[in-house]
This record gives C-alpha cells, sequence and structure tokens, in this order.
C-alpha cells in the first residue's frame, strides 16, 4: 500500500496564529487539493496527522472541527481527490498526551491501522513538530515552506529537525518529488 500522511494546518489549509475555528476560516493553501488529487490519482493513499488542540483551549467543539473537515473533503471531491483518514489530537499541550505532536503517537495509530510499515511512509508538514513526529515514528520526514515552515525559507535547516529531512516549497512540489521519484524507481526496476 502505498501511503502518506499530512499535516493539515499550514500544510494544506492556511495557517492562523490564533488557530482556525470554523468552517469560514478554513482556507486551501493554493494547489494543495489538486496535489492530494494527483496523489490520489497515482495510487497513493492520503491520511492526515494534526494537532488540534483548539478543542482542548475550548475555541471550536468538535462539531466545528467535522465542518471544517467536511468543507475539505467537498472541496477534495471537486478536483478529484480524497483523504483517506483524519487523525487529529484533540488535547491541549499541558495535557501531555502521547498523541499531540512532536510525540509519534497519531503515527503509529496511524500504522496500526492500516497495517503498514512506517519506515516505508513519507510524510510532510509546515512545522518541527510534524517532521519530529513523523521521524520518532519512523517516517520518512519533508518539511513544507509553508505556514510556519516559511521561517526556514532561504536558510539552512536548523539542527533540531531529523537528519535526512527533505525541503519543498510547497504541498504540490512535495507532490511532484514522491511521483518522480516514484517513476525513476519503476524505470531503474525496468532496467534490471
Amino acid at each position: 500500500m502505498k501511503l502518506v500522511i499530512l499535516d493539515r494546518n499550514g500544510s494544506i489549509n492556511l495557517h492562523r496564529d490564533d488557530f482556525v475555528k470554523t468552517d469560514a476560516e478554513w482556507t486551501a493553501l493554493p494547489r494543495s487539493l489538486e496535489a492530494i488529487a494527483r496523489l490520489n490519482h497515482e495510487g497513493w493513499h492520503v491520511v492526515i496527522a494534526s494537532n488540534q488542540s483548539g478543542l482542548g483551549r475550548g475555541l471550536f467543539d468538535v462539531a466545528s472541527l467535522n465542518a471544517m473537515h467536511a468543507k475539505m473533503h467537498k472541496m477534495l471531491a471537486a478536483v478529484g481527490g480524497r483523504v483517506d483518514a483524519i487523525f487529529y489530537c484533540p488535547h491541549s499541550p499541558d495535557e501531555d498526551c502521547e498523541c499531540r505532536k512532536p510525540k509519534p503517537g497519531l503515527f503509529h495509530q496511524i500504522g496500526e491501522r492500516y497495517g503498514v510499515d512506517l519506515t516505508q511512509v513519507p510524510t510532510a508538514g509546515d512545522s518541527l513538530r510534524d517532521v519530529q513526529a513523523g521521524a520518532a515514528a519512523g517516517c520518512e520526514p519533508h518539511l513544507l515552506l509553508t505556514g510556519m515552515g516559511a521561517a526556514c525559507r532561504g536558510a539552512p535547516l536548523p539542527p533540531d529537525y531529523p537528519p535526512g529531512t527533505r525541503v519543498h516549497e510547497d504541498l504540490a512540489a512535495f507532490v511532484d518529488f514522491l511521483i518522480e521519484r516514484e517513476k525513476a524507481q519503476a524505470a531503474l526496476q525496468v532496467a534490471i
């Protein structure tokens, strides 16, 4: 199974310092939905792993979160894409749970649900904690220079980032990388 794990805020939709609290505030980043559709068309299953501490902080409720995700699913369907599942941490930072990124709990849940070896799974997000959580679970880490990742634009990655972290301009560039790498690997197999 070809599986990819994506962050949501700052990776698929606009990041807001005051949190995305309603479906009206949920705004897709340019080319992100089309990028997910391209992954789907290439046979990839797309799963989201997202911290949603706004729930634990009382900034929005589960109904509001569901409305945001319904909007995302509808917009994805309109461009021929889909997200297979959304895993989220509802806890506030002070709850010290195992599912809040940078801890790898959400990734372990995804691995268990899909029965996959996470060392073969690429993950992409816009923050250090996204990349750290994926790497801690054994995933291949990718940083997007959107959302909070924009702070890393034009400079070497700080040493806190896991070794081997690849950097991409946005979700569409990450998808280009995955598809091109897969085509190159397929061509190499044919040559052998």
